[in-house]
């Protein structure tokens, strides 16, 4: 596994931003536009680019203000992410996906959240606005389209209406756009590159967090980024990350979403230290924990 890396960018402000990318540059030039255009602070950006063979790299090396590491093969998103955290150089680390439009204030907002807070210990996400709705009985993003590709995308109608969009800060935090502080991503070790190339990842790392004693998880309403879908993880082969994450927790992703994080409920507090999952669940999962076992080994 070989890795080159092009650090130029001067000392950020705030926040740095990691955005894992494989042959998606049409996104990846509109999620860094976006970045430019609609970010408050002068923000790091480290771009994992996996494999490049589309033009990714001699775009990236025409713009000095953009850090990149490259991989001439396709390392997923958990390697990617973690080679680039010796490159961070603000204390909190981003992840972003690269088919995501920052809409304006995007960082202020986060930010903003972070000062309230007043410790490292948290765990933060962005609202995703999202073209069409999620099937998960528990998905937080903002409905209202405004294209779902690059060719369709109407940004001067999201920039109008994105302000109309109203959500209270809720509970959850996990998927990306997310914000840890860089204590914490070590504390945790970053992404378990079990879950490579990256499905199951993000509920992992949340997990770890909570397992590390972390318990201000939430989402912030008024940080807000559109969200294309899945332009990326739609044409990688995927690991069975359902199932690594119920083996390894003892729990299946549904659960801790549901019962530890309650996901979507409004945020008005810290979690408790200690969570009671009910009788169903906990039948429920040392059944799939049975089956899952049976279908791997048996």
């Amino acid at each position: 596994m070989k890795i080159t890396s092009n650090i130029r960018s001067a000392k950020r402000e705030k926040f740095s931003i990691i955005i894992p990318t494989w042959n998606n540059l049409e996104y990846l030039i509109l999620c860094i536009y976006s970045l430019r255009k609609n970010s408050i602070y002068n923000n790091q950006i480290i771009i994992a680019v996996n494999e490049g063979a589309d033009g990714t790299l001699a775009w990236l090396e025409k713009h000095d203000d953009i850090d990149y590491i490259h991989s001439e093969v396709n390392l997923g998103v958990c390697y990617a992410v973690n080679a680039c955290r010796p490159y961070v150089s603000t204390n909190y680390i981003v992840y972003m996906n690269d088919d995501m439009y920052a809409c304006p204030n995007w960082d202020k907002e986060l930010y903003n959240e972070i000062q309230k807070i007043g410790t490292d210990n948290f765990f933060l996400s962005s609202t995703l606005i999202e073209p069409r709705s999620n099937t998960n009985p528990n998905y937080v993003a903002l409905i209202k389209d405004f294209g779902d590709s690059v060719e369709t995308f109407n940004e001067k109608e999201l920039l109008q209406e994105h302000v109309n969009l109203i959500k209270k800060n809720w509970r959850g935090a996990s998927w990306p756009p997310n914000v840890v502080h860089k204590n914490m991503w070590d504390l945790v070790g970053g992404f378990s590159i079990e879950f490579s190339p990256g499905m199951y990842s993000d509920p992992d790392f949340s997990m770890k967090l909570w397992q590390a004693g972390i318990r201000i998880m939430y989402g912030v309403g008024k940080s807000m980024v559109y969200h294309f879908g899945e332009k990326s993880t739609g044409r990688v082969k995927k690991n069975k990350g359902s199932n690594t994450f119920l083996l390894k927790w003892g729990l299946t992703a549904r659960t801790y979403y549901s019962e530890y994080l309650q996901l979507g409920k409004e945020y008005n507090n810290v979690y408790p230290k200690n969570v009671k999952i009910n009788l169903f669940s906990r039948i429920r999962n040392k059944l799939k924990i049975i089956f899952s076992s049976f279908k791997d080994y048996g």
